[in-house]
């Protein structure tokens, strides 16, 4: 979503943090770029003018200039004010849902996403936080909407208020409400109807559910993808109904995500969640700092050790840990290491939440290196029989010729994947041998929860300056060197991932 705002603004700190001193010019000029690349990523003109102002006050100071990394301060200023920018009150995921039933009011206009919104926070509150929820929809005018959610209630295991055809809104929350009580439920959650513009209609129809329901939160749904007008909506629907924070979709788009930074700092409600595909499970809580670091390149560790959690499972990981120490590693530890990066967003995902790769991204899919490319290798792996799986040493000429055969690729895709194996298995021993294998251990217990360190702790033992820096000499020069097997342009890995390459 800030991917353009993002290269832009990456682009000037290069400049900056390569001098040595920094001028006020030199600083002024680099603010006037911010503020264009702010403008067109659809940032609101006030908002952009009080964004450079704010960080030209402080980065003109004695104490930048004359700083040991002048360029970097500016910089972390820079950081700062978007953090301050996009910050809420409180903790943007907490939702004030204490006294039984709460009930939480979704509002927005058509095609926003309310529906799905509403079932993906059910499944959150429900799954995370453990509350009973009660789902209603209120919408009597688009065709079948109420038959969604309750299909939508049924895919993710939460009940909806039972049909009765010819209700007006106001009485479905009020039996919403009843049911929400006699049922025993923590929360009952109302998903209104919406128009394709705001008219008087709307305004009026939410605000007598409002004064039914009483709702404990109101959150309007918007979509990350209307822009400027984004504002104009929330502005409106907060005067005449009150709203306590906002929800943004489709914020995997390719939209430029400027009305999230307009939004917040015009109408003054926090941003609170951010809907990111079509998926139920498809919804973060929005981090101002971590979103900071996106755009400015910084990365996001927390969240990529967050995802690892969400993703391993326990029993697998603890198992596969017994192995590595031990030095064991066949092709079924290698599939689940794939599959593994696949859930976890595929190699672009994963990249952009790493300190200083998201400019390595677009090289690496230029050089063929994506998500195609770790389906095929599990591909091959599934070809195969489970004794090669076991003992890939037993793979000969004729062996080699079927597994290929199988997956539809030739024996040369085949014997990238086996020596990728080889160096993953020798970096495993390694791993095993460091301190009988204590280090791993706690990662390990770290990524499934099980008395390891959190997601924050792990982060902060990841120093991302030295991933940075890392990341930088990978892609030194905007090329990235050394030329490794099966990697067509001289495109070159971290060790252990030389076997990936596009498919002949």
């Amino acid at each position: 979503m800030f991917e353009n705002l993002s290269e832009r603004l990456s682009g000037v700190f290069d400049r900056l943090t390569k001098q040595g001193a920094l001028s006020e010019e030199d600083v002024k000029t680099a603010l006037r770029e911010v503020r264009v690349a702010l403008l067109e990523a659809d940032v609101s003109l006030p908002v952009a003018r009080d964004f450079v102002k704010k960080v030209q006050d402080q980065a003109t100071g004695q104490a930048v200039t004359k700083s040991v990394t002048p360029g970097q301060q500016v910089v972390k200023i820079v950081h700062d004010a978007l953090v301050d920018v996009l910050r809420g009150e409180g903790d943007p995921g907490a939702l004030k849902i204490d006294s039984p039933p709460a009930p939480i009011l979704m509002v927005g206009l058509q095609g926003s996403g309310k529906t799905t919104t509403t079932a993906k926070l059910a499944k959150r509150l429900t799954e995370r936080e453990g509350k009973r929820v009660l789902m209603a929809s209120l919408d009597t005018n688009r065709p079948a909407a109420m038959e969604q959610l309750a299909i939508l209630g049924k895919q993710i295991g939460v009940d909806t208020l039972p049909i009765v055809k010819g209700e007006d809104p106001v009485a479905i929350a009020k039996r919403a409400k009843t049911q929400a009580s006699l049922g025993g439920y923590d929360v009952y959650m109302l998903d209104t109807a919406g128009r394709l513009h705001i008219d008087a209609d709307l305004i009026a129809q939410a605000a007598a559910v409002r004064d039914v329901a009483n709702p404990r939160e109101t959150l309007l749904v918007v979509d990350g993808l209307t822009g400027q007008d984004a504002v104009n909506v929330a502005t409106e629907f907060d005067d005449k109904i009150g709203v306590t924070g906002v929800v943004l979709t489709r914020m995997d788009g390719d939209g430029r995500g400027g009305a999230a930074l307009s939004m917040r700092a015009v109408t003054g409600k926090p941003i609170r969640f951010v809907g990111l595909g079509e998926k139920m499970d498809a919804l973060e809580t929005f981090e101002p700092d971590r979103i900071a670091g996106r755009i400015l390149g910084m990365g996001d560790i927390v969240a990529l050790v967050e995802k690892a959690q969400e993703t391993i499972e326990a029993e697998q990981a603890e198992r596969m840990m017994r192995r590595m120490v031990k030095g064991q590693f066949n092709m079924n530890d290698l599939r689940m290491q794939l599959e593994q990066m696949l859930k976890m967003g595929g190699m672009e995902g994963m990249m952009s939440m790493m300190p200083g790769m998201g400019k390595m991204a677009k090289q690496v899919e230029e050089a063929g290196f994506d998500d195609k490319v770790l389906k095929r290798q599990i591909a091959l792996i599934q070809s195969m029989t489970k004794k090669e799986r076991a003992n890939p040493q037993i793979l000969q000429a004729s062996r080699k010729k079927r597994i290929a055969a199988g997956a539809g690729m030739e024996v040369s895709d085949l014997n990238k994947l086996l020596k990728m194996h080889r160096q993953m298995g020798d970096m495993m021993k390694k791993i095993g041998k460091m301190g009988k294998g204590k280090m791993l251990k706690q990662a390990m217990k770290g990524m499934f929860g099980k008395g390891g360190p959190s997601p924050e702790e792990m982060a902060a033992g990841m120093d991302p300056k030295a991933l940075e820096a890392a990341a930088r000499q990978m892609g030194a020069g905007g090329k990235m060197p050394g030329g490794l097997p099966g990697l067509g342009g001289g495109m070159g890995l971290p060790p252990g991932l030389s076997g990936f390459g596009k498919k002949k």
